[in-house]
């Protein structure tokens, strides 16, 4: 399968891995490349020094491509983006923030720049900042979502029609049927982060890998809009937002409940009941913990299969 992302990336399917926080380490980036995807390596848990350690060890465990996510509110973007230039990182997926910041400057050194919108709106403004392809996340994702709770399937079509650059679908794909739908639809390749926090490789606690493999439609929701909205899995600390919302909480209030590290405290260290579990909807269809080549091989299986019964439905 060649297109304009797999040209781009110079990877075998257009499929790629999702930067997630407490997640996305060099084991799991790594696999995903080796079997054939684009492994990413989720910057936004990483103090910089953990960061080139997982660079320089995902270096020695694929000879493919593979990138590095940066949220750009995080606090040490100078040195972070140094890091990624001086280990010879050829691509970056940028986040929450203007990608006008750092795409001149990453460019520049010979790096693919990838920026994730959630609207069309924003998927104007990156390819005028000048990225070289961009992700549409709908709001099925999980974890850090965008306000316009715009699904998948509906911002996808939307964004293809105005934009000129490679275009990446992302949330709520799981499967190689929802891959081909979102590529019927305009996309050039995916992104999937759900599914494959439930491989062995990722970083995630065996707690929360299964607390994914365990959960049905209904139980993720959007919560947090006020600060930052995130799609999660129902537990004890979800139940007490939902509390504080019912009697009318400020944003303060919230804020102080949040605290800090609710995600690695529920991602990476298994708390289920006092940490924040993020995952997408599409969770409702991951079944079972998986090596991440399995899983890859799985999707490209799935989507050549439906892409035949798809050619059968001629009228």
């Amino acid at each position: 399968m060649s297109n304009k992302i797999t040209k781009l990336f110079k990877i075998k399917y257009p499929l790629i891995q999702a930067g997630m926080i407490w997640v996305s380490g060099y084991k799991l980036a790594s696999a995903v490349s080796n079997a054939g995807g684009l492994g990413i390596i989720g910057a936004g848990s990483m103090y910089p020094n953990v960061l080139l350690e997982h660079i320089q060890k995902c270096k020695k465990a694929t000879d493919k491509p593979f990138a590095v996510n940066v949220p750009l509110f995080y606090p040490d973007l100078e040195e972070i983006m140094q890091i990624i230039v001086n280990e010879g990182v050829k691509i970056v997926f940028t986040s929450a923030g203007n990608p006008k910041l750092w795409t001149k400057f990453l460019q520049e050194k010979g790096i693919a720049v990838v920026h994730v919108v959630s609207s069309v709106k924003f998927a104007l403004k990156s390819q005028e900042a000048g990225v070289d392809a961009i992700v549409a996340e709908g709001f099925e994702a999980g974890g850090h979502n965008g306000r316009e709770e715009t699904t998948t399937l509906t911002l996808i079509p939307m964004v293809a029609e105005k934009i000129d650059i490679p275009l990446i679908a992302a949330g709520g794909i799981a499967t190689g049927k929802t891959m081909l739908a979102t590529m019927i639809l305009g996309a050039d390749a995916v992104q999937i982060g759900s599914r494959f926090v439930a491989s062995k490789e990722s970083s995630a606690h065996i707690n929360f890998k299964n607390e994914v493999v365990k959960a049905k439609d209904g139980d993720t929701l959007l919560t947090l809009k006020e600060l930052i909205p995130a799609r999660l899995l129902k537990n004890k600390f979800f139940n007490e937002i939902e509390e504080l919302y019912q009697k009318n909480a400020t944003v303060q209030e919230i804020k102080n409940h949040l605290g800090r590290a609710r995600a690695k405290k529920g991602m990476f260290l298994g708390d289920l009941e006092d940490g924040e579990l993020e995952i997408g909807q599409i969770a409702g269809l991951i079944n079972e913990i998986k090596p991440a080549a399995e899983i890859v091989q799985e999707i490209i299986t799935d989507y050549n299969n439906s892409l035949k019964q798809f050619s059968a439905l001629k009228l």
